[in-house]
This record gives C-alpha cells, structure tokens and sequence, in this order.
C-alpha cells in the first residue's frame, strides 16, 4: 500500500482504504476481547469487559475519521492531467478537504504564490463565501493576513489562472509560501 502524503494526488483515498483497515482492526481487537472475557468467566461482568468497553474509545474515534474521509472526495483524474501540466514551477496541493462548524469545504487542487490563493473544486454546491471566510479566518490565526483568495469551479479558467501566475515575475518569499502551505495542511482533513 503506498503512502500517505498529504497534498498529492490520491491522498484521499489511500487514506481512506488505511482508515478502513485501522477501524476493522480497533473493533475487531474490542470484540475478541469481550468474547475472550466471556468464555473465561461465563460472564460479562468481568475486567475483560471493561478493557472491551474502553477499547472501543479509539475505534469510535476511527469511525468518526472514517466517516469524514469518506464523505471527501478528491481530485478526479481528468482534472488532474489537466492541471498537472501547468502547474509550472508552482507547487500543487492534492486532495484538500477543509471543515467548518457549519460546511464541508472539498478543493480539489490549490496553490499558494506570494499572498495568492488560487483554488479549483469539482464539488455541486460550494460555499465559496463561507469558504474564504473560514480560510481567512484560520490564516489570520496563524499569522498570515491580506491573502488573495479565489476559488473556481471551472477547470479551463482555472488552468489559465495557473498559467498566469507561473508567467508573473514577482518577488517574493518562498518560505512565507510554505508556512501558508503547514497551515492550510493543519487545517484540511
């Protein structure tokens, strides 16, 4: 199974597939316990059963994860090989899924260049004011403020906003791109 990176291409559903399996494991482990209990004691009040009981905290937990990776979808592969070309020397990120108290933000592909956001999403229904809102938000908290954020659903103007910003000879700090890049990676999912 390959890893993991968050960012790339894929990341969702290899984490999704590593997600499954952790879950199955958590509640399978909870389950030979209690059985293991109840065959040794004829009882369910027994320790065994409380140790079940408490094993099942983090196999919750990793419902809960998986349940959130599921609802995620990613980048399609179409979208992909179309942006990928044009990307330059702009660096990509993958697979972002970012929640809100009150919505689910799915990107498919976004980059950061100096104190522009440029984001693409395949998803039917996107907040997209809600979503720069909550953006801001969370940049402003780590320390990044008067970022430019722009979200489009179509994939032939977003290929053209990449070109334009890989042809655009700016000065500017690349480490400042990558401290945006940690915090929207803290973010999303």
């Amino acid at each position: 199974m390959k890893k993991a990176v968050k960012g790339t291409y894929g990341y969702l559903k290899t984490k999704r597939s590593r997600v499954l399996i952790r879950t199955i494991a958590f509640f399978a482990i909870s389950i030979a316990i209690f059985i293991a209990g109840y065959v040794t004691t004829g009882s369910r009040k027994n320790l065994l059963t409380i140790i079940a009981v408490l094993g099942c905290l983090p196999a919750c937990k990793s419902l809960v994860n998986l349940i959130m990776f599921f609802r995620a979808k990613g980048c399609s592969r179409r979208a992909m090989e179309l942006i990928r070309p044009v990307e330059g020397h702009l660096i990509g990120m993958y697979d972002m899924f970012f929640t809100s108290y009150q919505n689910n933000f799915s990107i498919s592909h976004m980059v950061v260049e100096d104190k522009i956001i440029l984001a693409y999403t395949e998803a039917e229904n996107f907040h997209n004011k809600e979503f720069k809102e909550h953006l801001t938000t969370m940049l402003k908290q780590g320390g990044m403020k008067d970022m430019t954020i722009t979200v489009t659903e179509d994939i032939q103007k977003y290929c053209e906003q990449l070109e334009g910003l890989n042809v655009m000879n700016q000065e500017y700090d690349p480490k400042k791109d990558d401290e945006v890049r940690i915090v929207l990676y803290d973010i999303s999912l």
